[in-house]
């Protein structure tokens, strides 16, 4: 196994959601790879945890990462963080994503969880894809 395309990964995945005119349009340019600080926009999107797994084979290196995404609401409902939420997994999944290390084989939706903050304040909803890459040629 290679954790050495995560990165490459994760700044595919933050630049083909920055660049999605639906995603765009409903949270503007509020996508971050930490959660924003200072004054917080009602609607963002973040890149989350992930987990990897080796998944190599015979013609390269390779690995499996669970990559989470999450959205996050101010909204006093569900309805817009679902609505952003829905943008994401439609830019992701099965996206053409080009790693600067690498190469995506696949990239899938696997689950969402949808959660209020412990306040109550926040509206929370957590994407998991499964993303296979290869370290061949």
């Amino acid at each position: 196994m290679s954790y050495g395309m995560a990165a490459a990964l994760q700044a595919a995945i933050w630049q083909h959601l920055s660049n999605d005119p639906g995603l765009a349009a409903l949270v503007g340019g509020a996508i971050h790879d930490a959660a924003p600080q200072g004054a917080v926009p009602d609607l963002y999107v973040v890149l989350g945890p992930e987990e990897a797994r080796e998944r190599g084979d015979a013609t390269a290196p390779g690995a499996e990462h669970r990559v989470t995404v999450t959205v996050v609401s101010a909204g006093a409902g569900f309805l817009a963080a679902k609505q952003a939420a829905g943008a994401v997994s439609d830019a992701l999944e099965s996206a053409a994503l080009v790693l600067d290390r690498g190469r995506l084989v696949s990239l899938n939706f696997l689950r969402a969880r949808a959660r209020r903050s412990a306040d109550g304040q926040r509206r929370r909803i957590d994407l998991t894809f499964r993303a296979r890459v290869d370290d061949g040629v």
